[in-house]
């Protein structure tokens, strides 16, 4: 059975955005919660999950964070905002 992955968007305290992919969205938030998940996401605590993407697997996940990780901060917003409406 093929793991499911998930693409993720974090607000950090002070309002960057960070952009992951994970097989484990639990335990990886857990992870960056107690400043061991990436060295980005460390001291910008407490972060707040803004958007989550199902992918096909490894390879779609890495190359939707590719993409997003493109975007200009006010186009993730508006997609975090989207995805908040449809919650």
């Amino acid at each position: 059975m093929e793991k499911s992955w998930v693409l993720y968007i974090l607000e950090c305290k002070d309002g960057t955005l960070y952009t992951g992919i994970t097989d484990n969205l639990e335990r990886r938030l857990a992870a960056h919660n107690a400043g061991k998940g990436a060295k980005y996401t460390r001291g910008r605590g407490p972060l707040i999950l803004r958007y989550i993407e199902n992918c096909a697997d490894h390879s779609a996940a890495l190359r939707r964070e590719f993409a997003l990780k493109k975007l200009k901060k006010e186009e993730k917003l508006a997609l975090c905002d989207r995805f908040s409406e449809l919650r």
